[in-house]
């Protein structure tokens, strides 16, 4: 393992400000989990370990105040963009790479820290682990067509922050409600 990699992510994780008791929560296990020593990324596709890092990156149309989201073929759900933390791999950098793989463009940083950090038991095609998420915020536009990944992806779509809110859940990622209320409430500073 690269040999500081495990305590930038542990700063990192640290310097997230929870949105809420949940996210509160999430963070202190985050933190407990990699501290404990256990192997946090993916070694073996698809689960192993059981519960490991993940990249989300949501890219932001701030005029418009939409998000893309993907829909993720195996999650069977509307989710963020995104990918397995490689070992030893920065999550930003995980970010940066992804962005290309997924979407065949460059990562913009609307915030250069995690913005949200999640926990959940995955749904899909490859239901039962756990994805420990660390969320990016990256700035899009909505007006520029996507050339996405159709390997992964059956398609995407721009949302309002309203219409996000108005889904229900069980088609989303299950914390991306929180996520678009915390994302509403720092552009709205």
């Amino acid at each position: 393992m690269k040999p500081n990699i495990k305590n930038e992510i542990i700063e990192l994780v640290y310097n997230i400000t929870p949105f809420d008791e949940i996210e509160k929560l999430h963070i202190a296990d985050t933190l407990d989990w990699i501290n404990s020593g256990a192997e946090i990324f993916r070694i073996k596709k698809h689960a192993i370990p059981p519960k490991h890092l993940v990249s989300y990156f949501i890219l932001v149309d701030q005029k418009e105040n939409k998000i893309l989201l993907i829909d993720h073929i195996r999650a069977q759900r509307w989710i963020p963009t995104g990918g397995h933390v490689e070992i030893n791999e920065h999550p930003k950098t995980t970010v940066e790479r992804e962005i290309i793989e997924e979407l065949n463009t460059k990562a913009i940083f609307l915030f250069d820290d995690i913005f949200f950090l999640a926990q959940a038991v995955t749904v899909g095609l490859t239901a039962g682990h756990t994805d420990v998420s660390l969320w990016y915020v990256l700035k899009g536009d909505s007006s520029r067509p996507i050339q996405y990944d159709e390997g992964e992806f059956n398609g995407y779509k721009w949302f309002t922050y309203d219409e996000i809110l108005n889904i229900s859940i069980e088609k989303l990622d299950k914390n991306l409600h929180r996520f678009v209320n915390k994302l509403i409430v720092k552009l709205d500073k």
